[in-house]
């Protein structure tokens, strides 16, 4: 079994969608790039996203659209942040929220977002 090298990637965020740029990011971060990938194999590459406050959403996506998550305590748990709110905040948050819906939902998820930064 031969190593894997891993290559830092950088992605400038400026003016760019969110969806565009999480496409991209996930191909690199699961190493569907490379001639060997295997999606059983965890792959991928490093990856650094600068500029995330300066993403561009088409429409009315800032006012519209929720970050929707479950605390996992009660009944009641489910928690609401428009992304307005978020991305005047936290703007890293959106970038790795985009990022870790299209990554595949096992074990490997979370070897793969920890190869992940983002900077404001």
């Amino acid at each position: 079994m031969s190593s894997i090298t891993r290559v830092t990637h950088v992605i400038d965020a400026n003016d760019r969608p969110v969806g565009r740029l999480a496409t991209e990011v996930v191909k690199l971060l699961r190493g569907k790039h490379r001639s060997t990938f295997r999606p059983n194999i965890d792959e991928g590459d490093f990856v650094k996203v600068i500029n995330a406050g300066k993403l561009k959403f088409s429409g009315d996506k800032l006012k519209q659209k929720e970050l929707i998550h479950h605390t996992g305590y009660r009944r009641g748990g489910l928690k609401r942040q428009p992304l307005h709110k978020i991305q005047k905040e936290n703007p890293t948050l959106v970038v790795k929220h985009a990022v870790s819906g299209m990554l595949p939902k096992n074990k490997l998820r979370a070897r793969m977002i920890k190869r992940l930064t983002v900077e404001v």
